[in-house]
C-alpha cells in the first residue's frame, strides 16, 4: 500500500536526498516503495538548535538524511545521547528507546520519539510528537534507510 502525503502550497520535502517543493497550490503525492522524507516542517535547522534534545533531533536527522556521512553522526549520536542521559535523567526509558531505534537504523520512528522529548524539555516548545497532518505512515515498518 502506498504512503500517501499532501504537500501545502510552497511546502517542502526530502525524499532520499532530493529536495521536492509544492507549487501554488497544494499536492497529494504516493511513495510506492520504501523512501527516507521528511517534510520541511520535521526539519530542524542548526541555528534553531536551543536545547540538548534538539542537539540530539539534529544529529538522528542527519544520520538519516545523509546516510554517506552516517559513520561520522553516529559517532556525535553516541556522543550528544551520553551527554542527553545526564541532562535529562528523567528521560532514561526514552532515551534508552531512541538509542534501540537508531540502532535498528529506524531513524524516522526515532526522530519522533525524540521530537516528544522537546516538550518536557524545554516548556513546550517544538513539535508535540505526533506525525505531521498528511503523512500517514502504513504501519509500524521502518522506512528504508538505504538511499540510492
Amino acid at each position: 500500500m502506498p504512503l500517501k502525503f499532501v504537500l501545502r502550497p510552497n511546502e517542502k520535502v526530502i525524499i532520499n536526498g532530493a529536495v521536492i517543493g509544492a507549487g501554488d497550490r497544494p499536492g497529494s503525492f504516493f511513495l510506492y516503495n520504501t523512501a527516507n522524507f521528511l517534510r520541511g516542517r520535521e526539519v530542524l535547522k542548526e541555528e534553531q538548535i536551543d536545547c540538548i534534545e534538539k542537539k540530539l533531533y539534529f544529529v538522528i536527522q542527519l544520520v538519516y538524511i545523509f546516510p554517506e556521512d552516517s559513520t561520522l553522526n553516529l559517532q556525535r549520536f553516541a556522543s550528544i545521547l551520553d551527554e542527553t542521559r545526564e541532562a535529562r535523567p528523567d528521560a532514561a526509558k526514552t532515551l534508552d528507546e531512541i538509542a534501540r531505534l537508531v540502532e535498528s537504523r529506524n531513524y524516522y520512528r526515532a526522530l519522533k520519539l525524540c521530537r516528544k522529548l522537546f516538550k518536557a524539555g524545554d516548556g513546550g516548545a517544538g513539535n508535540d510528537g505526533d506525525p505531521p497532518s498528511g503523512v500517514q505512515p502504513p504501519d509500524d515498518t521502518p522506512m528504508s534507510d538505504r538511499m540510492p
